[in-house]
């Protein structure tokens, strides 16, 4: 056996192999693009939310791909408690809002309306849309309630801060903030 058969043989192994995988790739593209969400699932994945009724101190509850919003004018006294904690307190130092960098420290300005660009200015730090959704185990938390007057599950024990912030109980992470962004003085787009 020459040296140079024995070369050709594995190219023509490799050629043929290589064929062989991008048809099988051309064969099964048609089956994974279509299990690709629809428009109709599309346009489902965001909604729009007018909070210009959202009262000073009043939240409402909206759902959002089948989880419960909560969206919160909060009044002066609870801006000023949640800005008076000390970040080293906090058991999840991360601001888990969608719309900043992942590594956002949870300051009361990272986790309310304006630290989001385009909000309202007459909004500011005073709204607050979070999803409503224990960090636990999924329960949905009660507002105005708990050790520090935030959301409090009572499945569990978690007791949330005025910013949606973890402070006590099993949860490991403060509630999420979603994507949003307001196309109107009084309209958010969420998702």
């Amino acid at each position: 056996m020459e040296m140079g058969e024995a070369t050709r043989r594995d190219f023509l192994y490799i050629a043929t192999g290589a064929v062989g995988a991008v048809g099988v790739g051309a064969l099964a593209w048609p089956f994974v693009s279509q299990m690709n969400p629809d428009a109709s699932a599309l346009a489902l994945a965001s909604i729009e939310v007018d909070v210009s009724n959202v009262a000073e101190g009043q939240q409402i509850k909206v759902m959002w791909r089948g989880k419960p919003l909560f969206i919160r004018s909060r009044t002066d006294k609870e801006i000023e408690e949640a800005k008076a904690i000390d970040l080293a307190d906090l058991r999840d130092p991360v601001a888990r809002n969608m719309n900043l960098a992942e590594d956002a420290p949870a300051t009361d300005e990272n986790r309310a309306a304006g630290g989001v660009e385009g909000t309202a200015a007459e909004y500011g730090e005073k709204l607050l849309i979070m999803i409503g959704v224990c960090t636990h185990l999924g329960c949905i938390p009660i507002g105005e309630a708990g050790d520090f007057d935030g959301w409090f599950c009572p499945c569990h024990g978690s007791h949330y801060d005025t910013a949606g912030r973890i402070r006590k109980g099993p949860a490991p992470e403060n509630l999420h903030i979603p994507p949003y962004q307001f196309i109107s003085d009084t309209v958010v787009k969420i998702g």
